[in-house]
């Protein structure tokens, strides 16, 4: 059912994983042991390699877990560590194509863990990328977090999201070194996400036990202030910050290559003063969507089980991205969003009794796509997300050159494998006439592969690769049964 690590799938912890791997590669002396490492560190460097953007060349969102230099590119390009890899041995030769041969815009979708609702969802646009979680994993997660290019700049511009209570920033907790350093900001929140193309949906809500608030809100935040070049909020051009929004207005921010629009939606005020306004914090743009701003208050009646519990405050947002080139400006852009289609419904409050769900239900359309979500607020739980094509599932990876499955079957492109029942997965690349096949079956399974300049069969094989390379087949696997049969067209 998954198809990504669930909690070591960015660029903090993929390193960790990847660099243990080729380690056990290097140093064990059982050969089925070496295989099985070459073979996931294959389908990690994989994952990392589809997740590389092309022209910041960062390792795109979402993230489960991330220090926060990693999330605002204070470090090295992640593409630099990826070719690395590659020339090292730590990743095989053929990844350098996931890099190089694959469309200037698509997206990938991974699940993390199917059992608990927790997918990842990236598109990739010329000049950004946009990614967007199903779900928090931890306090170290970006649940949505766009990369973008800003030409001249010593690093891509990063807008990242945290829900925050208490207006915590950097430096006030966890990891601090003094008031100005910090590796992390928290996620404080529980966020549910859909996401198709530049589109998302975002529903954020207060953790089940907040305790005293003095403030709650969804933070969303640009890095490097001074490289925020347009702001607009509705029709009205921002030329000095603070500014405040009203509700319904959209906002629109350009810098670099990138305009990224954020419309608040629903939003539940827990005061008497819950402000939407964009700030400036230690050299970052803040948008600030409040829940509660007040003296500090317990909130008592969020507690379940609880006499007066009515359901978990909401605070939802639309989010869009794109290509600056695309807009006249950023005022253009706000009103081509604020022309879709926005259903955004709840259902009425009512006093719980630990059955009957409350709903809310977030769609949005424009140009002929849509996309929606809707999370029942009694029990914080999603219940649906889709597009539409229909509801959406939980694929193990799904992109325009790569795909893994567990039907016995996968098809990318020209390319197919047929294999046991078990998970497997196919790379493409037929510009450069490279096909890569994994199984990761428990069991040896009959093994084919089909390419447009041939077909190899195999009576059976464990845990491995098969790849084919213009017709020379390189064969790495467990459990290896006969002899390869290899036709050439």
């Amino acid at each position: 059912m998954n198809g990504v690590p669930y909690e070591y799938n960015s660029p903090t912890y993929g390193v960790v994983t990847l660099r243990a791997l080729k380690r056990l590669a290097d140093l064990v002396q059982d050969q089925a042991t070496h295989i099985r490492a070459h073979t996931m560190a294959a389908r990690l460097g994989l994952s990392a390699a589809l997740h590389i953007h092309a022209k910041t060349g960062r390792w795109a969102g979402p993230h489960s877990r991330a220090y926060h230099p990693s999330v605002v590119c204070e470090l090295e390009a992640e593409a630099i560590q990826v070719n690395q890899w590659i020339a090292d041995g730590t990743l095989p030769a053929w990844v350098a194509d996931v890099l190089s041969q694959r469309p200037s815009a698509f997206g990938v979708i991974e699940t993390a863990f199917a059992e608990r609702g927790h997918g990842l969802t990236t598109y990739h646009s010329p000049s950004f990328a946009l990614g967007v979680a199903s779900r928090e994993f931890s306090g170290q997660s970006d649940v949505m977090v766009a990369h973008y290019h800003r030409p001249g700049a010593d690093r891509p511009g990063v807008m990242y999201t945290r829900y925050l209570l208490n207006d915590k920033w950097l430096g006030d907790f966890y990891h601090a070194t003094d008031r100005t350093k910090s590796r992390n900001l928290i996620e404080e929140g529980q966020f549910y996400g859909v996401q198709q193309g530049p589109r998302a949906i975002g529903l954020y809500t207060l953790p089940a036990v907040p305790g005293n608030l003095t403030s709650a809100k969804a933070a969303f935040i640009w890095t490097q202030r001074d490289l925020v070049d347009e702001i607009w909020i509705g029709n009205r051009r921002i030329e000095a910050l603070p500014a405040e929004a009203a509700p319904g207005e959209v906002i629109v921010i350009g810098s670099g290559d990138a305009l990224i629009a954020v419309w608040p939606i629903t939003r539940t005020n827990m005061g008497r003063a819950a402000p939407i306004r964009l700030v400036e914090r230690q050299d970052d743009q803040v948008l600030e969507i409040y829940n509660y701003l007040g003296p500090s208050k317990p909130f008592w009646e969020l507690n379940w089980p609880g006499a007066f519990y009515k359901g978990r405050p909401q605070c939802g947002v639309y989010v869009e991205v794109a290509e600056r080139s695309a807009y006249r400006d950023g005022r253009a852009f706000g009103q081509a969003v604020a022309s879709g289609t926005l259903k955004d419904e709840t259902q009425a409050p009512f006093t719980y009794n630990g059955t009957q769900p409350r709903l809310w239900t977030v769609e949005y359309s424009r140009d002929g796509q849509m996309l929606g979500i809707e999370v029942d607020l009694m029990e914080w739980a999603l219940k649906r997300r889709w597009t539409r094509a229909g509801d959406l599932g939980w694929p193990m990876l799904e992109s325009p050159i790569a795909r893994e499955t567990r039907t016995g079957q996968v098809t990318v492109g020209p390319a197919t494998l047929t294999c046991g029942k078990e998970a497997a997965w196919l790379f493409a690349s037929p510009a450069t006439g490279r096909y890569v096949a994994a199984y990761h079956g428990l069991r040896p399974a009959p093994i084919t592969l089909n390419v447009p300049g041939g077909r190899v069969d195999l009576e059976a094989m464990g845990i491995g690769t098969v790849i084919w390379d213009n017709g020379q087949i390189t064969i790495e696997a467990v459990d290896l049964r006969g002899e390869p049969t290899v036709s050439r067209v």
